[in-house]
């Protein structure tokens, strides 16, 4: 009975910490939601759309060192929370002159700038989606709190941050203007003072006499010398290859549906982001589940259920339409949270399992070398090449039909793709799962 009181208690007193951490997830993801799946739109408008892909693939080179050494700072010098406030500061700042750029220059915007300013931006965001992982898993840990089971409901809230920026984006009318970009960058900088108020993050820095590898926190990579961790975070960055084409590049899809009569006046061309934000809804609903999948069925079958799931939203984008087949982009936006959350959320907690917490942060870095890094910058030069052949070798006015037939080819080769994936991994991972662990 008192061990019963006292769990109660311990509960109702998380409550204030449970809260601050779902301000800090909805302030993070609502920064991204502001421009992640619009931005392709905005670009093709101004004419850089043979350049969306490297707009895009940008986020995943910044990722590949960025996180991991932003990482290393958070563990060995400066508090997580601290580090993500000044992370944040930095990237709503050129995020801000992004917006000023494009305002200032009008019609007469030029590659040149805005990707300078662009870049410096997300080499500063990117990491700080590692370090609000960090900065939760740090503050749960300290308060007694279980992670596979607390934080993802915590995490839904990101969300649902994602979503409402969405939203406001689209109805305000700025996913096809530069006005996406200050959205973005204020919020950034109210996140850089709330980051400031969170509980202090333990860090680890060296003592004594200790190695190059200790010294710059590099601890982390020996992970590879795991054959079971090894092969996950090798998949990881072959299915990280999926992660941000539809952000990409489903909103100039949509888009270009407008060019056909009979479709130019539907609700998916002319709020493309709100129809879009159905796959974000579906990832908030979908984390409520991993807790459970991940402790019945373990990491190996919750990637799987991902990679098929990724092979779906590819698959039904390429066969539906805005107007009577507008039930499969549904499904597609529906598998979504399947495919991104399987394998986002549970990597990462699978990865905070997996490590010791003097290299927590470290870890969280290499994870999103793997994924958002490596993976999604590959994935995204790819496909601008695949849809370079497919796609813009058809005007699209002069050629509309011919353009959406070269979008669906697209997409169906996207979809092979995660097919051989997953079908590899289930072939080479031989993690062993103990119910009840990830």
């Amino acid at each position: 009975m008192a061990d019963q009181t006292s769990a109660t208690a311990s509960k109702k007193g998380n409550g204030g910490i449970i809260f601050r951490l779902i301000v800090m997830n909805f302030l993070e993801f609502a920064i991204w939601g502001a421009y992640l799946t619009c931005m392709g739109r905005y670009l093709g408008g101004i004419g850089l759309g043979p350049k969306i892909g490297l707009f895009y693939a940008v986020q995943g080179i910044v990722s590949i060192f960025m996180p991991a050494l932003i990482g290393i700072v958070a563990d060995k010098w400066i508090p997580a929370q601290k580090t993500l406030s000044l992370c944040q500061l930095l990237a709503g700042a050129f995020m801000i002159a992004s917006w000023w750029y494009c305002k200032s220059a009008g019609a007469a915007v030029s590659f040149g700038p805005l990707f300078t300013l662009y870049t410096l931006s997300v080499a500063f965001f990117m990491p700080t989606i590692a370090l609000t992982n960090s900065v939760a898993y740090s503050i749960m840990g300290a308060h007694g709190m279980d992670t596979v089971k607390d934080f993802p409901p915590i995490r839904t809230f990101g969300t649902i941050g994602f979503i409402v920026t969405m939203w406001i984006v689209d109805l305000c009318g700025f996913q096809t203007t530069e006005y996406q970009f200050l959205v973005s960058g204020i919020i950034s900088i109210v996140l850089a003072v709330y980051a400031l108020t969170m509980p202090n993050c333990l860090t680890h820095p060296s003592t004594g006499s200790t190695s190059f590898v200790d010294i710059f926190g590099l601890r982390a990579f020996t992970l590879f010398k795991r054959k079971e961790m090894a092969i996950f975070f090798i998949f990881s960055m072959f299915l990280g290859v999926c992660l941000q084409i539809t952000n990409g590049f489903a909103n100039p899809y949509l888009g270009d549906f407008g060019f056909l009569p009979q479709y130019s006046g539907t609700f998916g061309v002319q709020h493309s982001n709100i129809l879009i934000s159905l796959s974000q809804i579906s990832e908030a609903l979908c984390i409520l589940l991993i807790p459970f999948f991940l402790r019945k069925f373990g990491i190996k079958i919750v990637m799987l259920i991902a990679m098929f799931a990724w092979v779906l939203r590819f698959l039904f984008f390429g066969l539906g339409n805005p107007g009577d087949g507008v039930w499969m982009f549904i499904i597609s936006m529906i598998v979504y949270g399947v495919a991104f959350d399987f394998f986002n959320i549970s990597g990462s907690l699978f990865v905070n399992q997996e490590t010791d917490t003097s290299i927590r942060s470290s870890a969280q870095g290499v994870f999103m070398l793997m994924t958002n890094g490596l993976g999604a910058s590959l994935g995204l030069f790819a496909a601008q090449a695949v849809i370079d052949h497919f796609v813009n070798v058809h005007p699209i006015a002069a050629d509309a039909a011919g353009r959406m037939t070269g979008w669906s080819d697209a997409w169906f080769v996207f979809a092979g793709y995660a097919l051989v994936v997953a079908l590899l991994f289930m072939i080479l991972f031989r993690y062993k799962h103990t119910e009840g662990k990830a």
